[in-house]
């Protein structure tokens, strides 16, 4: 029986690295991009000793608007046929809309809403006309609680990211395809040094941290059993669900504390 293939985006560090390890220990071949084309190789090279895998890299800035293009074409040179897709590449920005110049909001949209997209597009015929096919986007738990100020389109992308999950995960359930939006909370990796808000993230306490490997391993078995959306951890899904039940108001004035508290403006 051949091998599977996984593609994982923002493989280089954090959740897309432990995401390739998870993959790569359930006997999956792997396709990891990115930007860092030095890290991308020594997460590579490192699973190919350890599991034996195929590990192709594919350095790619997804913010660029003909990456999927590219990545496609390499694909296809590559002779490679991608079953499962994590799409997990993202990043924010932080600071009040007024003060963030668009094109530094543009390509995050366009890393985490339309080359997404677009992607999941191009390799979604494939997986339903073989009658098999994973996608697990990341998204959030700031995709179910209300938005504070200083992360503007954030937690917007990552609540698309939950519909469009749920949308696409009733259009391949048939078909043998099953989607899932995971939607961790806050998660020891790279992601708050790239943004500058480490000093901030540093204030909370250390029960709101998951790591990284087990929120890739909890990605995949909700993926594997048809979990549409998956939030991780007792005290993420605590918070997802006081959320719902809460007053509305109650919930935003904790918000706008937190928001003015821990965010860079």
């Amino acid at each position: 029986m051949s091998r599977r293939t996984v593609l994982i985006t923002g493989a280089s560090a954090g959740i897309g690295a432990a995401f390739a390890e998870v993959f790569a220990s359930k006997g999956f071949d792997l396709v990891l991009t990115a930007r860092r084309g030095d890290r991308l190789e020594q997460v590579a090279s490192r699973l190919r000793a350890q599991h034996g895998c195929r590990a192709d890299t594919i350095v790619l800035d997804h913010s660029d608007r003909s990456a999927v293009d590219r990545l496609c074409a390499e694909l296809d040179a590559r002779g490679i046929t991608v079953d499962a897709l994590v799409n997990n590449a993202g990043y924010g920005v932080p600071g009040l809309y007024a003060n963030v110049p668009w094109d530094v909001q543009a390509p995050m949209l366009q890393v985490m809403v339309v080359g997404l997209c677009e992607l999941t597009r191009r390799l979604w015929p494939g997986m339903l006309g073989r009658g098999y096919g994973r996608v697990i986007n990341v998204a959030s738990l700031a995709g179910l609680v209300p938005a504070p100020a200083g992360h503007t389109l954030y937690g917007a992308t990552k609540a698309f990211l939950i519909k469009f999950s749920e949308a696409l995960a009733h259009e391949g359930r048939a078909h043998g395809v099953n989607v899932t939006a995971l939607c961790p909370g806050f998660t020891l990796s790279e992601f708050h040094d790239v943004t500058g808000t480490r000093a901030q993230m540093n204030r909370l306490p250390g029960w709101f941290w998951m790591d990284a490997q087990t929120v890739a391993r909890l990605g995949f078995e909700a993926v594997e059993r048809g979990q549409v959306i998956c939030v991780t951890g007792r005290v993420n899904r605590t918070i997802a669900l006081l959320v719902r039940m809460m007053p509305r108001a109650i919930v935003e004035g904790v918000g706008k504390r937190m928001g003015r508290q821990y965010r860079k403006t």
